[in-house]
Order: C-alpha cells, then structure tokens, then sequence
C-alpha cells in the first residue's frame, strides 16, 4: 500500500521559536502506512520527549558581520530542549484568536519533535528512517545556507552528509529557502526550509566542514574536505567545551592536555588509524546535538570590537582609495560607530534594509561631524567632504555579491539572481541613505587630493593598509583569528599588486580580475598545503572564507556612492558613468574568482 501523507508544523514553545515548513512523504511499508493513517485520523504527535530539540533557522546580516546570538548578523541561537507542546495540546487551552492562532504554524522549517523522527531518535542514524536522515541533511543545509555560502556549497554538503546515510538528494537552493527530495531507495520524502533573513557567518562555514568529516568518518567513510580526520574529531567533540566560545581550537589545545571525555570519547581510538568499518557510528540524537551547538555558537567578538574592526577596515580602506590621515580618521569614528549600532539593532532582530540605512545615516553624520571639529583647529579638515563615503564601506554586502556571480558561473541563475538582486537592494538604500546626509549637511565629495609619496612609500602603506582592511572585514565575516590572518596576507598580496599595476596604466576593471584571480589561486594553493601536510592540518579553511574577505576590498564602493550623489543631483551623465564603473569593476571580481576555480578544481572545470 502506497499512503501520500502531509505532516504540519508544530509549534515549539519552550525554544519561543516557531520552526516549520509544508513536507510530502511517501511511505511504502504497510506498517509505515498504517502508523501515517492513526495520525491522520487525529492521534496527533507526542510532544512529550524533550530530547528532540526542535531546527531555528539562523539569521544573519547584509553584509557579513556574525554578531550575538540573536542577531541576525550572527549565528543564530535557540534555548535549551525542553518539554514540546504538541498543536493539539495548544489548541485546547486558552482561546486564540485567529491571527494569533495561525501565527504558531508559521514557521521555518520541520520540527524534531515530529512521530516519525522522534521514533529513531536514539536509533543509529544509518538504521534511522527516511525522515530522521532527511532531517539531519537538510539541517546541515539550512545551517550551511544561512551562513551566506552559495548554493552550489550548500548542495554540495547535502550530499557529502547523504553519502554514508545511502540517500540520494534532489536540492533547489535559493537565497533564502531550500527544497529538497531526499530518498533512500525504499521511501521517499521532500522538505522545504525557508530562513527569515539571511547574512554571513564563515567560522560556521567552517564547522560544517568539520562536521561532515566528523560524520563520515563515523560512519565508516573516509574525510572528505580535510586530510587528517583527527582535526575535525577534535573540533566537533569540544564544540560544548566553555572555551570553544571564544575559539574552537583553544578548547582543542585545553582537551589535549587530558584524555578525551564525553559520549564521543570512544572514537578517539581509531581516528587517525583507519576508517571505521562496519559500525553504525552515532545517533540521530548524538548529530542533532553535534548541530545544536554549532547553530547556537555565540559570536565570536562583542560589538565593541567588532566597532572597532570595521573603523580600522574602513580607514584602511579610505588610504586605499587615496584618502589621506584626515579622511582616515572621520571614516574612523564614522564606521565604528556605525558598525557598534549595527551590532545593537540586529540584536533585535529588526530589519536589516531599515537597520542598513539608519547606520549608514549615523556614520556618514559622525565623520562630518568629526572632521567638522578638527576644522575648528585645522580649517583643512574641511576641505575632505568625500571622507563620509569611506565611513560607509562597512555596509558593502560583498558575500552576496561574490557567492551570487559564482552561482551564475555554475548555471545555478535563480540563486545567483537572487543574491545579486539582494545585493544592489542593500546598495541602495546605503547611497539613498549617504546621499540624503550629503544634501543636508551640504557635502560636495570630489575625491581625494594627491598624498604625494613615493611609490615605495606608498606601496609599503598600501600593503599595510589592505591586510588591515581585509583582517576588519574578516572579523565582521565571524571568522576565527588564524582564519582572518590568512585571509588578510591574501588580500595583502593580491591587492597592493592590483593598484600597482593601475598605477602602471592597466585598466582598474582588468586589475580587478587579476586580483581576483591571484586570490582564488593563493587560497587553493593554501588549502592544497594544508591536505598534503606542507601546512598544519588545523589551518585548513573553506576557500570561500579566504577568497571573499581578501576581494571585498576590491569593490568599488567609492563609485556606488558617488553615482547615487549625481544621480540626486540630477546629473545623470555622470551617474551613469560612475554607476558603469563600479559595474564593470563588480563583474570581474566573482569572475576571476570562478576563473580560479575552474582551474584549481575538477568539479568546476566540467558541466557534470
């Protein structure tokens, strides 16, 4: 017998998180089938089991800054597991109104409190049903999506963590939602995961890598994304290590000094030696409790610091476009406090178009007002009226964009549109938001006055000056230190070498693409060292986390503002020609990265 049956979200009142989304299954057993009818004819779900937490779908930023836990900038968190509330219960107490009512089943994605999962939820996954499997694969792909990597990645880790399970996944991956089909030979079954929002979280990215290692080589297959298993072992065992809040490989160091402790302590034994072989490895429980704490990691930096490393991106930035100390210091204080009240507003999970304007509104005023005050003792302070537009490169959503052309480059069009549609939507109402400022307080930016150094001066300030911007922006991205400091010795290298080569008469669209291009090779190049032991094995980090940070210096933010400062002035000649500029500029960034990659990488170099 052969039962088509449609399971509905229950709401999870104890996480005060609602998590649901509609999902066919079709279920041929005939005991399977019978269980599916007694639901249908109203025996409801058990909400009883606190053991199965329910999957939030984590929110983040615009432009990449992984802040507090309920920041939809950051890694998303949910509250501990406890009792669930079944929709049968919540219908049958207090009365509702309607709205209120309906608001319970609008959720994001399936719960875990759910018959057919809670079944097999101390059952090894490998022996698990369909919808218990299902579950855990499309969790990683929520995770991996709503920390901003691009569809293409996230379809990839589906199936790295369907591969051991013996399921063959189907996914459409869009910018905010995931619908996947997944099967196991003998069921089948279909989810679909929306997010609320979405933004940037690359230490995230990079758990999940370890993750899937830690997974396959549980379940008797080999590592897939690092060459010593051990690493990733080690890095999802301590995840609820106090100290791997702060740094994950900290708590690795701490673990080291005493023998492993945990469920998880029994696999130390044979990692490293040889792959575990014929052993069902973990539970449903044990993964979804390995994702519960990577979902509800903490940011790594508090607002302040992260105030503090978008003023010094930004002000790395404004020398890099040519500003001088006078621009450095207002886009200073401007991004600083710009990115500080970011980090506040997201804590309230407001949204993020209304939160993108008010924050550029206040760094653009504070740099004016900051340049305003100096001009009290040194009247050329006055004269720097385009500073404001470096104090509101912070915002530049570069992940989107960047994540967006590679999704195009692999035929994935509505991802890529999406993102790219996302992207120029948050570029506009940061301009709208500049410009406004720009005609109240009567700025005429015009570009910066030559600083007249020398080429080895200014070559040596313009190294200095892009790794400092790149390790900001890394740290606006979540990344671990290890992980911006590699990332910031890329985008050192990659882009003194690309205004040099301007500077030599090479059209900025065309350094751009070497830049870009030079980027993507050094990360392969990096991640290669790593796998063939050149490298230790804990530097190992997902290319897309070195490659964007390292770029987005390379966007042309100066030339976004100052098109939308003449398209308010009604000069459209000279909009268009600077909104022609930074589009020419744009195109090329995700382009010599796609370039890098079909030559570094097989499963880019071929249409299979």
């Amino acid at each position: 017998m052969t039962l088509r049956r449609s399971t509905r979200g229950v709401p999870d009142l104890s996480r005060n998180s609602y998590v649901a989304c509609a999902r066919t299954c079709t279920v041929t057993s005939k005991q399977q089938g019978e269980q599916a009818a007694a639901a249908a004819e109203g025996s409801g779900v058990d909400g009883g089991n606190g053991g199965a937490p329910s999957v939030l779908a984590g929110g983040f930023s615009d432009t990449g800054a992984a802040d507090a836990a309920n920041d939809p900038s950051g890694a998303s968190a949910s509250a501990g597991a406890s009792a669930h509330v079944s929709a049968s219960d919540h219908m049958a107490g207090e009365p509702e109104d309607t709205a209120a009512a309906v608001q319970h089943f609008h959720t994001h994605s399936i719960p875990l409190d759910m018959e057919d999962i809670e079944r097999d939820w101390d059952t090894p996954v490998t022996d698990a049903g369909i919808a218990a499997k299902a579950s855990v694969i499309v969790r990683v792909g929520m995770l991996d999506l709503g920390a901003g990597t691009g569809s293409f990645r996230v379809r990839e880790m589906m199936h790295r963590i369907a591969y051991p399970l013996g399921v063959h996944v189907r996914a459409d991956v869009n910018l905010t939602d995931i619908e996947a089909a997944c099967t196991d030979g003998k069921d089948r079954i279909t989810e679909v995961v929306d997010l609320p929002t979405t933004g940037v979280n690359t230490e995230r990215i990079w758990l999940l890598e370890h993750f899937a290692d830690w997974f396959n080589v549980n379940l008797g297959e080999e590592s897939i994304y690092h060459a010593k298993p051990t690493v990733s072992e080690e890095l999802v065992e301590q995840l609820d290590n106090p100290a791997s809040r702060k740094s994950a490989m900290r708590a690795v160091k701490q673990a080291r000094r005493e023998p492993p402790k945990g469920q998880y302590a029994q696999h130390f034994d044979h990692v490293g030696a040889a792959a575990v072989t014929g052993g069902n490895g973990i539970t449903v429980r044990q993964a979804h409790d390995r994702l519960d704490l990577i979902e509800r990691r903490p940011p790594l930096y508090s607002p302040w610091f992260s105030g503090l490393a978008s003023a010094l991106a930004c002000a790395a930035f404004v020398f890099l476009l040519g500003g001088g100390p006078y621009d450095m210091v207002g886009a200073f204080i401007g991004a600083g406090l710009g990115q500080f009240l970011r980090r506040l507003l997201f804590a309230h999970r407001l949204n993020q178009f209304f939160v993108t304007f008010v924050c550029v509104a206040l760094a653009a005023l504070a740099c004016t007002g900051t340049l305003r005050m100096i001009g009290l003792f040194d009247p050329v302070a006055l004269q720097h009226d385009t500073a404001y537009i470096g104090a509101m490169l912070f915002v530049i959503p570069g992940f989107p964009l960047i994540t967006g052309g590679l999704d195009i480059a692999k035929i994935d069009f509505p991802s890529g549109i999406q993102r790219i549609t996302y992207t120029f939507a948050i570029i506009l109402m940061a301009t709208l938001a500049g410009w406004m400022v720009a005609t109240i307080v009567h700025l005429n930016p015009q570009g910066f006055e030559p600083l007249g150094l020398s080429p080895l001066v200014n070559g040596l300030f313009r190294l200095v000056a892009a790794f400092v911007g790149v390790w900001g922006f890394s740290v606006l991205f979540n990344s671990p230190q290890r992980m911006c400091l590699t990332a910031a010795s890329i985008g050192a290298i990659t882009d003194t070498l690309r205004l040099t080569i301007v500077d030599f008469g090479v059209p900025p669209e065309a350094a751009a693409f070497i830049g870009a291009l030079l980027s993507g090779l050094l990360a392969s190049a990096w991640r290669s060292s790593v796998r063939r032991g050149w490298l230790p094995p804990h530097l190992g980090y997902p290319r897309i986390c070195l490659t964007v940070p390292s770029i987005v210096i390379m966007v042309p933010g100066l030339y976004m503002y100052q098109a939308m400062f003449q398209l308010g002035q009604f000069d459209t000649q000279s909009a268009l020609d600077w909104a022609f500029r930074a589009f020419m500029v744009i195109l090329c960034l995700p382009v010599g990265l796609a370039m890098a990659r079909v030559i570094t990488d097989k499963s880019w170099r071929y249409d299979i």
